[in-house]
């Protein structure tokens, strides 16, 4: 597969220098497309006493049912709603990125579904934040929670697929929370951190320790020095009962410059 640029179409943000009254118009007008499709409703995430919203499928059982129905589920990693979910290793990405020194600095979150880590990031003072996934609804999710929580000033939402894009930019700090769950597209993620992690930048990947990484981070190690970090948390599974649960937080340093460079956003 020849890649190709991502192209602006593809953005889903305003100018961030719109006005208050434009941003309003856009979340209504962006929430009535988000309720036509699913029943939704706002969750309240809370980051070091400060509150973030995240939109949320209220009623995932019933809409699960429909996509059943409907026949729509052909393989359940890719069709599900993966992308709606707040994922713990989400929350956590987006805390650990605050050790960074944020100030100043760029954020790519890949695979961001509705958004978490990176709005989270944007809390804690990365300059500018990219949030990305390949997924429409998940990017009209991201959008709506940038604009609800008033982050559009410094985070911008745009579709970009990991297999083919060459982005004309390199960015500080390239993040992913539970991406590496498809084995196909470790290799396609591999060279994609390789292009567009900046000169003296890091990538920062969390995931489950029970999903199996070292395909990925053997690949990976070609371009980066690898380190892993083991966290240990509580949360609430599925079934309400509070569990701990073991994450690795994966760091990636370029071990050399690679190619010619490009501007760093």
């Amino acid at each position: 597969m020849t890649a190709q640029p991502e192209t602006p179409a593809h953005d889903m943000t305003a100018s961030p220098n719109a006005s208050p009254d434009a941003h309003a118009a856009e979340l209504e007008r962006l929430l009535a497309t988000a309720r036509e499709r699913y029943e939704v409703g706002f969750e309240t995430l809370t980051v070091d006493d400060a509150p973030l919203e995240i939109l949320q499928i209220r009623n995932m059982t019933g809409h699960l049912d429909r996509l059943i129905a409907a026949n729509a589920i052909k393989d359940p990693l890719r069709d599900l709603p993966l992308w709606a979910k707040i994922w713990p290793a989400s929350f956590l990405l987006g805390r650990f990125l605050r050790k960074l020194d944020p100030a100043g600095k760029s954020l790519l979150e890949v695979g961001a579904g509705c958004g978490v880590t990176g709005l989270i990031a944007a809390r804690y003072g990365f300059a500018r934040v990219t949030i990305t996934d390949v997924n429409d609804d998940a990017l009209l999710f991201a959008r709506i929670n940038v604009l609800r929580n008033g982050l559009a000033d410094r985070v911008e939402v745009r579709r970009c697929d990991i297999t083919a894009a060459r982005l004309d930019t390199r960015y500080d700090v390239i993040a992913g929370a539970e991406i590496l769950y498809l084995e196909d597209l470790h290799r396609p993620l591999a060279k994609f951190l390789a292009r567009h992690v900046a000169a003296g930048g890091q990538a920062m990947l969390c995931t489950d320790k029970r999903r199996k990484a070292a395909h990925f981070l053997k690949l990976a190690g070609r371009d980066f020095d690898v380190a892993e970090q083991p966290v240990g948390i509580k949360s609430t599974g599925d079934d309400g009962q509070e569990e701990r649960r073991l994450f690795l937080v994966h760091r990636l340093t370029p071990k050399r410059s690679g190619a010619a460079p490009v501007a760093t956003a």
